[in-house]
């Protein structure tokens, strides 16, 4: 079954179009990227409004191809050595307190970029020590030198997405494995355990509660303690097509559930997303 019709509660309306405006304009200033754009974010205009940003580190072209997402395939440019210092200028200009970031998968760097996370996390606590830092990572390929990279850095909160259950994987996120994901996870909990440990996925894609259960169940082995859950929606018509929407009680049920299992922090909702609200997770409100 697939469904294109979207449903009420995930409908929103076009407010504050200046801030989002203006928003664009001082990133584009500074030749900055963010996700909330490259992945054609629901909440793009009330995050911007706030203002809040996840940047989008290393260029808007990935080396995978996963099926859910809008972001450009193919090879991407040479890093920008500039980038560090710009998002955490960005990040000063816009007086943000929790910044979130990101990336593109970089499989043609060594150990995937990970020192580029870390030069952009030093950079921002320079300018902004008193900021809270998040970074949400790609699997490095599981390379356990560039997460001990990334883990000297000096975040707030590591998140990795395992973004559906194990048996969509090789349609959803090709490239990808669910147990290299979970080991990501593992180790840096290992790694750093006074880090916060973070992770989400969508539903809609065709997985049964069971499944979702499982991932949670794993999520928890994996030593995650924060969860987002939120709805799959299509960016464009090359992804994969929604199989359901889900309505707002049963994510509040899977929120129920997720505290019941043990996690500490967690956002479900049909607009749920892994970045949306991030400062709010980490402060507990």
């Amino acid at each position: 079954m697939t469904t294109s019709r979207l449903p009420p509660w995930l409908r929103r309306s076009k407010r504050d179009l200046v801030s989002l405006r203006q928003m664009k304009k001082k990133l584009r200033n500074r030749s900055l990227h963010t996700v909330c754009e490259a992945a054609r974010c629901p909440n793009i205009v009330e995050c911007f409004a706030r203002p809040t940003a996840t940047f989008l580190l290393m260029g808007d072209v990935c080396t995978r191809d996963c099926r859910f997402c809008n972001i450009e395939t193919g090879k991407p440019k040479p890093l920008d050595e500039n980038e560090p210092e710009q998002v955490a200028d960005a990040a000063a200009e816009m007086d943000l307190r929790h910044i979130v970031v990101t990336s593109v998968t970089r499989d043609d760097l060594p150990l995937g970029g990970a020192e580029h996370f870390a030069a952009t996390v030093r950079a921002i606590k320079n300018k902004l020590p008193e900021a809270t830092v998040e970074v949400l990572t790609p699997d490095f390929q599981g390379s356990r030198e560039a997460l001990a990279c990334v883990a000297q850095a000096p975040i707030d909160v590591f998140n990795h997405n395992l973004e559906t259950v194990q048996r969509l994987y090789p349609n959803v996120r090709p490239g990808a494995d669910y147990h290299r994901s979970l080991q990501i996870l593992s180790e840096f909990a290992r790694l750093r355990p006074d880090v916060l440990n973070k992770s989400g996925m969508m539903l809609g894609l065709g997985e049964t509660p069971e499944e979702i259960e499982q991932l949670l169940y794993d999520l928890r082995e994996a030593d995650v303690s924060a969860v987002t859950i939120g709805q799959y929606m299509r960016p464009r018509l090359a992804n994969l097509p929604v199989n359901r929407y889900l309505p707002p009680e049963e994510f509040e049920a899977w929120r129920l559930r997720a505290h019941d299992m043990g996690f500490s922090h967690v956002a479900s909702a049909p607009l749920v997303r892994s970045s949306y609200l991030a400062d709010k997770m980490i402060d507990g409100s």
